[in-house]
């Protein structure tokens, strides 16, 4: 109940902060699909696994959104809900192949397969829109076409509310058998096999919601800025996401909003007074892996006197 007030007070403070600035308002959307994102690679973190390219199942979310739109699909929801469906989907048939691996050949492998996807969206112009990427048809709400600000303030306060849905559901997942065998996995694998536990099974779904999460962040970020492009494929977007989570931390649900938030804001208020932000960005990341190794979260769970997962 006390973890329910705590997450319902952060979400009305967000939602107040984004109505009342409209700037800090496409900053909290784009951090919140990032954020998504990120908490789909904190999963697989969780069992030591790290994959350096979970931005192809981002890009496939995006794409899948853009792609629905521009054949006819353009009610907010079924965007949302397909595109989600789409990157499941895709998450199962690489997942399959990917987790039959670990350590340095699982982040390579799927570094290449997201890098060959990069390369498809670049190269395939006629469908893609090659490196000029596609727009995003503005969506619609139950038949009804909005104005561009009423269509921002719905994407805002409805990925809110997808923020909230979704981190009871995956921490009620990280609490169950599947949820707690990913961190066996990482301690000890061969003693799962021994006492009769799938690891392959218990990593493959790890991995697909994974991608899901990945893609329905992927079709926000598209919504949010109404364009897609290739590099939403590229390796460095893979690496943002990993920074984004080992910064906010995989103690807890709540980390990888936390470090997309932070890293957002840093990059903004940066970008605005120094072209060298990328070097305050590497700072901010450098003191955290020495200080917090728990990240934000981590020092946040501690001030309030809990424990990190």
């Amino acid at each position: 109940m006390r973890m329910l007030l705590l997450a319902l007070a952060a979400l009305i403070i967000v939602a107040i902060a984004g109505i009342s600035a409209p700037w800090l308002q496409f900053l909290l959307r784009l951090a919140i699909a990032k954020g998504l994102a990120a908490l789909g690679v904190a999963i697989l973190l969780r069992a030591g696994l790290i994959s350096i390219g979970h931005a192809m199942f981002f890009a496939t979310g995006a794409y899948a959104t853009a792609f629905l739109a521009r054949y006819g699909i353009t009610d907010f929801v079924s965007l949302l809900l397909l595109s989600t469906i789409i990157s499941t989907f895709t998450g199962i048939l690489v997942g399959a192949f990917m987790v039959r691996y670990r350590a340095i050949f699982f982040a390579m492998l799927n570094l290449a397969v997201s890098m060959v996807m990069f390369s498809l969206l670049s190269k395939l112009y006629n469908v893609t829109g090659g490196t000029d990427g596609m727009r995003v048809v503005r969506a619609t709400f139950f038949g009804v076409s909005p104005g561009e600000q009423t269509f921002e303030l719905i994407v805002f306060l409805t990925s809110l509310a997808v923020v909230m849905l979704v981190g009871f559901a995956i921490n009620a997942y990280l609490k169950s058998p599947l949820g707690e065998a990913l961190k066996a996995v990482h301690t000890n694998e061969i003693r799962l096999e021994y006492i009769s536990v799938p690891v392959w099974g218990v990593l493959l779904v790890g991995y697909t919601i994974s991608a899901a999460l990945a893609g329905l962040g992927g079709s926000f970020a598209a919504m949010a800025v109404g364009h897609v492009l290739p590099e939403m494929a590229f390796w460095t977007e893979s690496g943002h996401l990993v920074l984004v989570a080992v910064l906010g931390g995989i103690g807890g649900v709540a980390g990888p909003f936390i470090g997309a938030i932070f890293l957002e804001l840093v990059h903004t208020i940066a970008a605005g007074y120094t072209d060298a932000w990328s070097m305050i960005v590497g700072a901010a990341l450098l003191f955290v892996i020495f200080f917090l190794p728990s990240g934000l979260y981590g020092l946040i769970n501690r001030k309030r006197g809990g424990s990190v997962a």
